[in-house]
């Protein structure tokens, strides 16, 4: 299976347009107390786009992360805001083998990252090393899939949707961005193609690619993962309004704690 790997200096300019990127994180931190502090452990950290808002509201976070190219980009802008370590830490590794030796009262999972690891002993893997990492009193795991469009899975393959542009302003340059995405519904498998071009100042045209797999997961699905390891949904919502999930939801957001 191919992992997610994104064009690190791309990825913060490609999402900024996603309406639920700049909800996601809100909804989050509207669960965490008003007056405690609470430490948070972030897997699949990235840039840090959703772990610098959470410590500048107050909390102490600590991002994981495999791709030392994104952390890098995470750590330029931490300083750049004024952050310290001891209020977001940033640490490479692999979260399927991760161990602070330490507990959190948090641990979150966004914008889909759940979805990349793509067969159940992964996400086993994964669910361990959240249940090793969470305060066994009050520890929270937050969760942020999509819930799967059943209307689009039948389509064994989508070309060239979702067609974007957007600037990069280390390179001096504006990319052009489509998805193609072919679908195994025997292996409840997605292959997900980023197809970028761009012109350079003599007009000629580049093309570059990022391939990488998914899964989909439906909400009983969802239920039994959480559960078979030990913790159960408090509560499950359907988008960030905190409407409850229905079948039209567009996303599962699940607040968990343990059994």
């Amino acid at each position: 299976m191919k992992r997610y790997r994104a064009i690190a200096e791309y990825y913060d300019f490609e999402n900024e347009r996603l309406s639920m990127l700049r909800q996601d994180v809100p909804f989050f931190l509207g669960h965490l107390p008003k007056r405690k502090r609470q430490d948070v452990l972030e897997l699949a950290v990235g840039t840090a786009r959703a772990a610098i808002p959470i410590a500048q509201a107050g909390h102490r976070v600590v991002g994981v992360d495999y791709a030392p190219d994104m952390l890098a980009i995470a750590t330029r802008k931490r300083d750049a805001v004024g952050l310290r370590e001891r209020e977001l830490r940033l640490v490479r590794g692999d979260v399927l083998k991760l161990d602070l030796g330490r507990r959190f009262d948090w641990v979150a999972i966004f914008f889909n990252t759940l979805l990349g690891f793509t067969t159940l002993g992964e996400q086993d893997r994964l669910l361990k090393t959240i249940v090793c990492h969470l305060k066994p009193r009050d520890g929270r795991l937050w969760l942020d899939i999509f819930q799967p469009d059943l209307r689009r899975m039948g389509e064994p393959l989508s070309r060239g949707i979702d067609p974007s542009a957007f600037y990069v302003p280390r390179y001096e340059r504006t990319v052009f961005r489509t998805v193609d995405v072919r679908r195994d519904p025997a292996k409840q498998l997605m292959r997900v193609t980023f197809h970028y071009r761009w012109f350079d100042d003599r007009g000629r045209e580049h093309r570059e690619r990022t391939a990488f797999d998914m899964t989909y997961i439906m909400p009983r699905e969802l239920r039994l993962l959480i559960e078979r390891h030990g913790l159960r949904i408090e509560r499950l919502y359907g988008n960030y309004d905190g409407s409850t999930l229905s079948g039209e939801s567009p996303r599962m957001i699940a607040c968990c704690c343990l059994a």
